[in-house]
């Protein structure tokens, strides 16, 4: 018997989502849990599946469309079954890419005849954007935008203008991947009058002044420059700063990679040692909000990773419960997403803490802006020739400086300065690391 597959609820409050890509076409065999669809919503972008195995008969919706919580999808059923009875639905999401609810019209939903009917769902699918107005002589007429919610909340979270961005979407609607190619994309030079063409600047005593290039700032690099300017503008930063003997992290990394095999990096295993010292300091492992100081239970850590078009922070889930080998994995997988501009939103959300190392480029001392919301974050050095001492002996070994900016609405400078003593500590004895 055929089945219709409806759009599921996949966050809370959460009345519609962006169906973006459809993993399955129509004749195709699915067993039940295959994914059959990539959908969106303003929180999160995941594969749904099928619900029961069968022949995919229909594609109900088109990617790209905007389909409402419990509307028709697809349906499943045996090859060549007659559909043609199926109620499928004349609105938002079934034959016609979705412009929004019709008015009055209410949701789709799973009723039975005995339920009563939900409550009409505020249209939150078309957004409408006023547009400044230019002075009379040039005045245009209002024009209306529509987005998906993913990327309104990208543009808005980017100071980026809708009014801006071309829609490739249905009927031009404007979806992510709209707003994050036009977070890369450079503005488009603004065409001069020939009187207002550069001219050589003349310096003093007329002579002229050194040439240069101007490169005009991606909408990517604005956001970076709005989120830590409002970093060190809000949150009172302070530093906590340790040298750590490393000889024995570099030794214990050297075997894991050739003995073990485990294809393992010097910043996995500080990671994992800034994870297990939350766990030991749990008031570290924290963020500011308007209201209150969270503490989460779980350790999740942002990697600061360059790219082209600058500098992100996948979040690494759970990390004070993970392996070695599984950390090394995730952040692998996490870094690579990062550089091909594959990362869901979701990936970029989260966390208390942040990793940022740059002694892989020969910087031995450094100290970084808190990524916000997180209580801190830590700029690891690199790993240097210097004297130390061992059994009351002075003898060659490698040391590490690293400095942890804090914010200070969230956390005291005692529990600070013990988080720091404590990491040490790990990467010192790093056997402890590994377990």
């Amino acid at each position: 018997m055929a089945t219709i597959t409806r759009m599921p609820e996949l966050a809370a409050n959460t009345p519609d989502a962006t169906l973006t890509e459809w993993l399955v076409k129509e004749g195709d065999s699915v067993s039940a849990g295959d994914p059959i669809a990539t959908v969106e919503t303003a929180k999160a972008t995941v594969d749904i599946e099928a619900e029961i195995g069968g022949v995919v008969l229909r594609l109900v919706v088109e990617d790209g469309a905007e389909v409402l919580v419990g509307a028709p999808i697809l349906v499943i059923g045996s090859q060549d079954e007659d559909i043609s009875s199926l109620d499928l639905g004349d609105g938002p999401g079934a034959d016609e890419p979705n412009n929004g609810p019709a008015e009055n019209a209410a949701p789709f939903s799973r009723t039975t005849p005995n339920t009563p009917a939900p409550a009409p769902v505020p249209d939150v699918v078309q957004a409408e954007v006023k547009v400044d107005r230019r002075p009379a002589a040039e005045e245009e007429p209002l024009r209306r935008v529509f987005a998906s919610p993913l990327a309104r909340k990208i543009a808005r979270d980017s100071d980026i203008q809708l009014t801006d961005v071309t829609g490739t979407g249905p009927n031009g609607r404007i979806v992510r991947r709209d707003v994050v190619a036009a977070l890369v994309e450079p503005p488009k030079p603004v065409a001069r009058e020939p009187e207002e063409q550069e001219v050589p600047r003349q310096g003093r005593a007329g002579i002229p002044e050194a040439g240069y290039v101007e490169t005009p700032h991606t909408r990517l690099r604005r956001a970076i420059a709005t989120r830590l300017t409002q970093s060190k503008r809000d949150a009172p930063h302070f530093y906590v700063r340790g040298t750590a003997e490393v000889t024995e992290l570099l030794a214990l990394r050297r075997r894991l990679v050739h003995d073990a095999g485990v294809q393992i990096s010097v910043n996995d295993l500080l990671v994992k040692a800034v994870a297990l010292t939350h766990v030991r300091n749990p008031k570290m492992n924290c963020i500011w909000t308007d209201d209150a100081i969270r503490t989460f239970d779980n350790v999740d850590v942002a990697v600061a990773v360059a790219t082209e078009t600058g500098l992100v922070t996948p979040v690494v889930r759970g990390v004070e419960s993970l392996s070695l080998s599984a950390l090394a994995q995730k952040t692998r997988d996490a870094a690579a997403a990062a550089r091909a501009g594959k990362l869901h939103p979701n990936e970029l959300e989260g966390g208390s803490v942040t990793v940022s190392n740059l002694g892989m480029f020969g910087t031995e001392e450094f100290a970084a802006i808190i990524n916000p919301p997180h209580a801190s974050i830590l700029a690891v050095g690199a790993a240097v020739d210097a004297p130390v001492v061992r059994d009351g002996a002075v003898v060659p070994g490698k040391t590490m400086t690293v400095t942890l900016s804090v914010d200070h609405r969230a956390v005291d400078g005692a529990d600070a300065a013990a988080w720091m003593r404590d990491f040490l500590s790990l990467i010192e004895s790093p056997l402890s690391v590994t377990v």
